[in-house]
């Protein structure tokens, strides 16, 4: 668990400013997921996410990052996975509203793949306020202090010339270094018993954005340890599902925002 203390060399959280969304007066419910890390190798849980997305009665969903496992350009959004997602977005968003904020995975995603999707894009930190409430959306990651390594290459890959640059190679290149950098990855995680010894959220960074933002209640992913979470008095965070129906121990979880609160609910299926 994070403590109020940190290595010397770690990059504090940036001091940003959460952007504002209000939602309509007559939504009556908004799913949050995330961390679903769609790719070939995962048809189930993108048969689930898609009977989600066209069965669920919330009037948004909201996907907070980590949609793909990994995205190297928007023009390779005609190929694979990312064409079946397309074309299920193209045909959901007509219906109900579908936002999507960047993840550690798909931060790459830019304006084609949106306007293609019909999504509404989110700056992360967002605060979305309905229901009379505020709730403070982020992927997670930016907070995660104590992953040193991590956080420098997050500063490194977020800067808009490093992505100018790494968009302008091939896409045969791009999908190499895709490859490589998911290896990587997955190595990492290998070397790890179990989330549990992941990095999880600095709670001083956290709550200084929950201060800033006014919304005494956090909503985020990242980390892939479903709970909720006092932090201090006054602040809760509620931590989302990632999604998993393809490989033991299966999961999927979707949390739902109404008037009555905030509820954990399976996914939707269809008749």
């Amino acid at each position: 668990m994070t403590t109020d203390t940190r290595p010397s060399e770690a990059p504090i959280a940036p001091a940003v400013r959460a952007s504002e969304w209000t939602a309509p007066g007559h939504w009556k419910s908004i799913d949050f997921i995330s961390d679903l890390h769609l790719g070939p190798e995962t048809p189930r849980t993108f048969e689930a996410w898609r009977q989600h997305l066209e069965h669920s009665p919330a009037d948004c969903i909201v996907m907070l990052g980590d949609w793909f496992e990994v995205w190297v350009g928007d023009d390779l959004r005609d190929q694979g996975v990312a064409a079946q997602c397309v074309e299920t977005l193209a045909r959901v968003s007509k219906v109900k509203t579908v936002a999507f904020m960047a993840g550690n995975r798909d931060f790459l995603i830019g304006a084609d793949m949106l306007a293609a999707c019909g999504l509404r894009g989110l700056d992360d930190p967002t605060v979305m306020d309905a229901f009379g409430e505020r709730l403070l959306l982020t992927h997670g990651d930016a907070l995660c202090l104590s992953d040193v390594a991590y956080q420098k290459f997050r500063l490194m890959v977020r800067n808009p010339a490093w992505q100018q640059q790494a968009l302008s190679l091939p896409q045969a290149e791009r999908i190499r270094i895709g490859a490589q950098m998911r290896t990587q990855s997955e190595t990492n995680q290998n070397g790890r018993s179990a989330p549990a010894d992941w990095a999880d959220v600095d709670f001083p960074a956290a709550m200084q954005w929950m201060e800033a933002a006014r919304a005494p209640t956090m909503v985020h992913g990242h980390t892939h340890r479903p709970g909720t979470e006092t932090m201090a008095p006054g602040y809760v965070r509620h931590v989302l599902s990632d999604w998993d129906l393809d490989h033991a121990p299966y999961r999927a979880e979707v949390l739902r925002w109404s008037a009555a609160g905030l509820h954990r609910v399976a996914p939707a299926t269809g008749p």
